[in-house]
């Protein structure tokens, strides 16, 4: 019998739990989700936690868990451990992706290089919202340089400490807040601790 189903390279029984109450917790990370992009740069703490397997931090697992589906691909780097990967497929349904340009949601765990920006996919004129996300996880979000943040969700300015962004961030987030109304928006990661960058959220020289 033909199937459309991935196949796991995990046997389904080792697969690591999900969440404990697949309803509730995904309910309340999401509300965590909407928080931080409702407030950009302020830092949120992951209410609920999920299995976390090889290679995924525990706000990267429970985010995508919450976030990704069936109808949202997700680009995983190449070398990442199978594990998450069939984490992913189980838990989410969701197809992974080849590129970066072909994801809705683009993970980017330690270790490994974030894509440039302008390689997400930006979205359709008719529908910007048809554009990436990026959930990378960095070194610290209470250490390391300061962006003073502004833009819509920002009374004043928001301070934001981020340690471990890639060289050249400020250039390619500028360029990422001048194709408005396309662009990507950011998940920035830090073990429990996440918040939001949206594309109009101006990262101050």
């Amino acid at each position: 019998m033909h199937s459309d189903q991935p196949m796991l390279s995990t046997p389904a029984a080792a697969l690591l739990p999900g969440f404990n109450d697949p309803v509730d917790d995904a309910q309340q990370v999401f509300r965590a989700a909407l928080q931080a992009f409702a407030h950009p740069g302020q830092l949120q703490t992951l209410p609920a936690r999920s299995g976390l397997p090889d290679g995924l931090s525990p706000a990267l697992a429970a985010l995508l868990l919450t976030l990704a589906d069936a109808d949202t691909p997700v680009w995983l780097p190449a070398a990442m451990p199978a594990a998450a990967r069939d984490f992913l497929r189980f838990h989410c349904g969701c197809r992974l992706a080849q590129a970066p340009g072909a994801a809705a949601f683009v993970c980017v765990p330690a270790g490994y290089a974030m894509p440039a920006l302008a390689d997400c996919a930006q979205g359709d004129p008719a529908f910007p919202d048809r554009s990436a996300t990026l959930l990378v996880e960095v070194a610290a979000l209470t250490d390391g340089e300061t962006l003073t943040l502004r833009g819509p969700g920002i009374a004043h300015t928001q301070a934001l400490r981020v340690a471990g962004l890639p060289a050249g961030f400020r250039a390619a987030w500028r360029a990422n807040n001048a194709g408005f109304p396309l662009g990507v928006d950011l998940l920035l990661c830090s073990g429990e601790r996440f918040c939001a960058l949206t594309r109009t959220t101006i990262v101050e020289d």
